[in-house]
């Protein structure tokens, strides 16, 4: 990917400060943050704890992931609705190879060492056969990401035979119980994920190609950049953040159900949206990106310590994303198609 030839003369980076009206969404974040963090801080006094910090920090690691591989994509003009179900399958695929029979594996009982590369692999084969239908055959993303996301889910269900499944070896859960300097490995690596893409849409030349391509797909392929190549590749790269999202969810649970990521879409598109990645592509960074995610992290650890019922988190979700779309018409004064 990094030999993409790319016209710099032709390809401008659209990360450099534009009018302040426009940036209005990624730039109010950062007071809404504070704002609900004294919030947080005068409602609960366990809120402004190092343990409950750090606990909202672990559990947001594995939506990071999943936030920054739809990111990506978003930003190249398509979506992927089918990275909530990969964060299921995955993990559990990899876990049924190691697993024994009777803990309802797949009874090859092979080493850990082949088990975690599996779950990466199936990502990447996910998202490779998710480009596939999108980038060659021109397929509809929605559609065919939607029509993935059933497919996955059903293939989840099968496999595990509705079951959870528990014995699994202890690195399963290591990147998620594992700490540094008190703070799981999970984070760090999701900060280090969003630290490289953050650098790369900034500085290199293929940062500026993802952006080229969501902003106008002919104009880009004309500067000399593979659009298809570039395009298939970032569902590859999406695919595989979600299958180590995944294993980050797993360590964190502790165990991986039928279910695992359901509904995930959800939260994954309202951080998203909120951090200022635009829907029509070519448009958003990664520090509204991990804002996003940061402040829908502290709502839910709000909502959970003020005993509100798990149901209302995803209509407030939702409303959350009303809001900012209409944020978004009114900052960029241009219709939403």
């Amino acid at each position: 990917m990094t030999d993409v030839p790319v016209d710099d003369r032709a390809v401008k980076a659209p990360a450099a400060p534009g009018p302040a009206l426009r940036r209005l969404r990624e730039l109010a974040l950062v007071p809404a943050l504070v704002a609900l963090i004294v919030l947080g801080a005068l409602v609960n006094d366990s809120f402004l704890t190092e343990r409950n910090l750090i606990s909202i920090l672990g559990a947001s690691a594995a939506l990071a992931l999943v936030v920054l591989a739809e990111s990506l994509i978003l930003i190249t003009g398509r979506f992927d609705l089918s990275l909530e179900s990969t964060v299921g399958i995955a993990p559990a695929l990899g876990a049924l190879l190691v697993i024994p029979a009777s803990s309802a594996g797949f009874g090859t009982e092979l080493p850990v060492a082949l088990g975690l590369p599996a779950i990466v692999l199936v990502g990447a084969a996910v998202g490779a056969f998710n480009g596939f239908l999108v980038v060659r055959l021109r397929l509809n993303a929605f559609i065919v990401t939607l029509a993935m996301l059933i497919v996955l889910r059903g293939l989840l269900v099968g496999a595990t035979e509705g079951r959870t499944l528990f014995d699994m070896p202890e690195p399963f859960f290591a990147i998620a119980t594992t700490t540094f300097l008190r703070i799981p490995l999970s984070v760090w690596a999701a900060a280090a994920a969003f630290g490289a893409a953050g650098f790369v849409l900034r500085h290199h030349r293929l940062g500026r190609a993802l952006y080229a391509i969501g902003g106008n797909p002919e104009a880009a392929r004309a500067a000399g950049i593979r659009v298809e190549r570039v395009t298939f590749a970032v569902f590859v790269i999406g695919g595989v953040l979600a299958a180590v999202a995944g294993l980050v969810l797993t360590g964190y649970v502790g165990a991986i159900n039928a279910n695992q990521g359901q509904n995930m879409i959800f939260t994954v598109m309202a951080a998203a949206v909120i951090g200022g990645i635009g829907m029509d592509g070519g448009k958003g960074t990664m520090t509204g990106a991990v804002t996003g995610v940061l402040l829908l992290g502290v709502v839910q650890n709000l909502l959970t310590l003020a005993q509100v019922p798990s149901f209302w988190i995803q209509a407030i979700y939702g409303g959350i994303i009303l809001v900012a779309l209409m944020i978004a018409r009114v900052t960029s004064g241009k219709a939403q198609d």
